[in-house]
């Protein structure tokens, strides 16, 4: 979601409500509106989470850019240090106070965890792809494909690889839907020096202009971000060639 074009900043709230999605939180911190505690938008928060309604809440991905999060909770509705507890899914309803702990090893806080785990699982992904497609200026890193929506941030070593697979710019490419496809599927590779490669079963079939789309990218180099610093990982690129070889 893109509530408003060139919003170029963030409120505090959320800086903090992105580290949370970071840490070992089971909450994100919603700061109040101006006017205190009465003010009309705060006395709205504090009758969710006193009626336990659900409510969206929009999870800062960049300025301006937001991922919902439905349904959430308001857990917590503090009028002195003038902020709300918002909770993901159905977890902890109703606890009095924001500094108030629940029970560690309860039903509710393994529900809680969980959940959280989940949603971080998700805002990582989105966080991931907003990096990796802002890093290339929202284009194809091999065809150079323009419309946003078209593209993935493709890992270039899967994120179960603990040493590599960390959800960085350096581990990504923006991909759009079929070569994303078909880089999973070992039909594209793409070698330390940015070169691409396409499997030798493309290359012997001639079954359309799609088909030819994908095969005349062998031998081209992808697109790299404006920044130096963000550029493919040499390291993760190799070990992510030498599985395309294997399948060859």
């Amino acid at each position: 979601m893109i509530p408003r074009v060139g919003r170029k900043f963030w409120y505090d709230d959320q800086h903090q409500a992105n580290q949370a999605a970071f840490e070992e939180r089971d909450h994100f911190p919603y700061a109040f509106e101006g006017g205190g505690p009465k003010a009309h938008g705060n006395a709205l928060m504090r009758h969710a989470w006193e009626k336990e309604i659900p409510i969206i809440y929009f999870f800062p991905l960049a300025p301006g850019r937001y991922q919902p999060i439905v349904p959430a909770f308001i857990n917590g509705w503090d009028p002195v240090a003038a902020e709300c507890r918002v909770c993901p899914g159905n977890l902890a309803l109703g606890s009095p106070t924001i500094d108030q702990k629940l029970p560690s090893l309860s039903e509710s806080e393994v529900e809680r965890r969980y959940s959280m785990r989940l949603t971080r699982q998700r805002l990582h992904q989105s966080l991931f792809r907003q990096a990796v497609l802002d890093a290339y200026d929202g284009q194809c890193a091999i065809s150079g494909l323009p419309e946003r929506s078209l593209l993935d941030a493709a890992h270039i070593v899967e994120d179960r690889n603990e040493k590599l697979g960390q959800p960085t710019v350096q581990n990504g490419l923006p991909l759009s839907k079929i070569h994303h496809t078909a880089y999973d599927s070992d039909l594209i590779g793409i070698d330390p020096d940015y070169r691409v490669h396409v499997s030798e079963r493309l290359l012997e079939l001639h079954d359309g202009p799609m088909l030819d789309a994908l095969k005349g990218v062998d031998g081209s180099r992808i697109r790299l971000p404006g920044r130096a610093e963000d550029n493919p990982d040499p390291q993760r690129l190799e070990h992510r060639f030498e599985r395309f070889r294997a399948a060859a």
